[in-house]
């Protein structure tokens, strides 16, 4: 087994911070219940899977621990953070959107020690004999408060008979649960960690504007602010998957490289946008308060309402998209003529300029090419810059970000040169496979 330092060394961590350490130490060092509550980008999701590797059997071939998430995005996320850490214990990710006996299939053959599952996915499994929580020593609920909401408060309920009692409970969020006094679902006795600021959930790193829209209809300002944002990276927020569409749309049609994100896409189609925008090959993402929880993408400069937060919560998850660690942020938002700034944003509003001089659309440095073979077709990341440099021409410097899955690859390529390298491709073979190649839109 990995010790911590040695996990640390291969994720090129240099040292875990004051929460991560007081975490740690909690659920190693204590038999208690653990609840912790920490700011959005904070590193929760290392805190716990750190001490977690510690306590798991990697010999014992069976469930010893269930993440709870909210949603499919956060639970893949987690997934990959502990295969990345290399220790040799077994994760697997399950939720919606895809066929539940698929995933039946692939449980049996990976036999993983951890699962990430959503709660209606978790209770598909359960109630079908798919999982064996005979073994279940932790039951983990990241975004508890999420959670434990109106809309999963039934199917947690049901979950939770499901687990083991003797199972450990470990609670992580960004915002108390007003429900945690009411539910009776958990256990009411936890050691609580809280670091939340006591000035508020949002950092004072994060600096809060608001622009005034003459319209109600605030597509012409949000277009004026984008182009004098430039190519930093942004994500509008919007209250409605239909308003999501429509301001895609108009931002498209506008000239704007845009990823939109809501929870109507395909689990594909929304794999492909978060990729595009984290790798920088989309410098906007227009999206509902999905992408508000759970989602590590670093480098995030501003944070765009386009509709206010539907409540302080929202608010707080959304900025926390921004501002993580010890980076910067902006947070806009934009007021139609009988708008104004709620009441629970506890900070300074600057008022926000739009120059009266036209600005020119952004265009992202990067751009996204799919690959159809991955991992199981033995394909690696050496394989793939091979590839780009030997028969498309491309040097080290033009290649970003790689992802190898299982079936698939992307790769971003500075958008320049786009067009060359999938002329290039074309009929080209990777590791003497034939495959696909094309450009992620």
């Amino acid at each position: 087994m990995k010790t911590i330092e040695e996990i640390l060394d291969k994720c090129n961590i240099r040292q875990l911070n004051e929460m991560q350490i007081a975490t740690s130490e909690a659920i190693l060092n204590t038999g208690k219940d653990l609840m912790l509550l920490s700011p959005t980008g904070s590193g929760k999701t290392l805190a716990y899977l750190l001490p977690l590797t510690q306590r798991i059997n990697p010999e014992l071939d069976a469930v010893q621990a269930i993440v709870v998430v909210p949603g499919r995005e956060l639970a893949l996320q987690s997934a990959t953070v502990l295969k990345d850490m290399a220790t040799g214990l077994r994760a697997y990710a399950c939720y919606g959107g895809r066929a539940a006996m698929d995933e039946h299939r692939q449980l049996r053959q990976v036999r993983p020690h951890v699962i990430f599952s959503t709660p209606g996915r978790m209770n598909d499994h359960l109630g079908k004999g798919n999982i064996d929580t005979k073994a279940v020593k932790w039951i983990i609920l990241d975004e508890f408060d999420k959670c434990l909401e109106m809309g999963f408060h039934d199917e947690m309920a049901i979950l939770m008979r499901q687990i083991p009692a003797c199972a450990r409970q470990i609670l992580l969020s960004a915002t108390p649960a007003e429900e945690m006094h009411t539910q009776q679902i958990l256990r009411d006795q936890f050691a609580v960690l809280n670091f939340l600021p006591n000035e508020g959930n949002v950092p004072a790193r994060v600096c809060i504007r608001k622009v005034q829209s003459p319209e109600k209809d605030k597509l012409e300002t949000l277009r004026r602010l984008l182009c004098q944002l430039g190519d930093d990276s942004s994500i509008v927020f919007l209250n409605y998957r239909e308003s999501v569409e429509r301001t895609a749309a108009y931002l498209e049609e506008h000239g704007f490289t845009i990823s939109s994100f809501h929870g109507g896409l395909e689990q594909k189609q929304r794999e492909d946008a978060l990729y595009r925008f984290s790798n920088g090959s989309a410098n906007i993402l227009v999206s509902t308060d999905l992408a508000s929880r759970g989602l590590d993408i670093p480098d995030i400069r501003n944070i765009i309402h386009y509709h206010l937060p539907e409540g302080e919560d929202g608010y707080i998850h959304r900025v926390g998209r921004t501002a993580r660690w010890d980076a910067h942020g902006d947070s806009y938002f934009i007021l139609g003529p009988e708008e104004s700034i709620p009441d629970y944003v506890d900070a300074d509003v600057e008022d926000y300029e739009l120059s009266t001089e036209a600005a020119p659309v952004p265009v992202p440095r990067m751009a996204t090419i799919y690959i159809g073979k991955g991992k199981k077709d033995k394909i690696s990341k050496g394989d793939i810059v091979g590839l780009l440099c030997k028969q498309a021409g491309l040097s080290s410097s033009e290649i970003g970000r790689i992802d190898v899955k299982d079936y698939y690859a992307y790769v971003a390529v500075v958008r320049s040169k786009l067009m060359q390298v999938l002329k290039q491709l074309n009929g080209q073979k990777i590791k003497g496979l034939k495959t696909l190649f094309e450009a992620v839109r």
